[in-house]
């Protein structure tokens, strides 16, 4: 009995910790969330209030109309274009060359897997500057073209690595019964294990469109005009240093773009869960 209540209390006294440490790193957001129904003036002055004095939609209207005469719904339909087209050019490319690693036996293959491997080492801000000079040499720079044209190339080894892994706890009797009854190579791939490997492509097309969605850095290098830019970039032109800043903008306008990328995550969390859990079990 006494061990019972031991057990009990343990487990009430962990469950209260895990939900203290969860509000304290939640309550950033939430505070903004409260903050972008508050007045602009208000926000900073009544920062230590989480409920606003005085509620009101006005920065949510203020923010969709935008910036230059441009709507953040554009912006928005920018980000859709860079986060969509960059998540299946991942897709598609990261679960080609993860069969090929997989099933493929052909010379130098552990090699070339092992130094794909090591990319995942190499700081992005390594390759920024060489990226640049390439893309501007090619004529690509000012369009979405670096954004999107490297996706159809793997050049996310983490996800060829997860995909790989993947694959690689298909069961190979599958391979021999499908080429048995004349499959070929990529037959297999297009019927047997591109089929199984769903979890595994959904959990690597929700990053990929989680981190080209939050990409700031890479908008900021090559896209030109802001007619073209994508909501990450266009956060930055509602603050002005020379000028007031439109807080209460900025806070209802990230409040609109965490949206998509929640509701992708609440939507197809199983699949993550799934894909990362199963990925490298033999």
């Amino acid at each position: 009995m006494m061990v019972n209540k031991k057990s009990r209390l343990g487990h009430f006294i962990s469950q209260a910790v895990v939900l203290i440490i969860g509000i304290v790193m939640i309550y950033p957001l939430i505070w903004m969330f409260m903050s972008a129904f508050k007045e602009t003036g208000q926000i900073f002055h009544t920062a230590t209030s989480l409920i606003p004095e005085k509620w009101t939609l006005e920065n949510y209207a203020n923010g969709w109309n935008g910036v230059s005469g441009v709507t953040f719904g554009r912006f928005f339909l920018n980000s859709f274009i860079i986060s969509g087209l960059g998540t299946v050019g991942a897709l598609v490319s990261s679960s080609l060359v993860g069969y090929s690693f997989s099933r493929g036996r052909f010379k130098g293959r552990k090699l070339l897997f092992a130094l794909m491997l090591s990319t995942l080492m190499l700081p992005a801000q390594v390759l920024m500057i060489p990226q640049f000079l390439w893309f501007n040499t090619l004529g690509w720079v000012g369009s979405y073209l670096p954004l999107i044209v490297p996706t159809f190339f793997a050049i996310q080894g983490f996800f060829v690595y997860l995909i790989t892994n993947f694959m690689d706890g298909i069961p190979k009797e599958l391979d021999e019964a499908a080429k048995i009854d004349g499959c070929s190579f990529y037959s297999i791939f297009a019927r047997i294990i591109l089929p199984l490997s769903v979890p595994a492509l959904i959990t690597a097309g929700i990053f990929s469109f989680i981190w080209k969605w939050d990409d700031f850095l890479g908008a900021l290098l090559y896209v030109r005009g802001t007619i073209n830019f994508p909501a990450s970039l266009a956060l930055r032109m509602f603050s002005d240093p020379s000028t007031a800043t439109d807080w209460g903008a900025i806070f209802a306008m990230s409040i609109l773009s965490l949206v998509p990328v929640v509701t992708i995550f609440i939507t197809l969390q199983r699949y993550l869960v799934e894909g990362i859990s199963t990925t490298g079990l033999k």
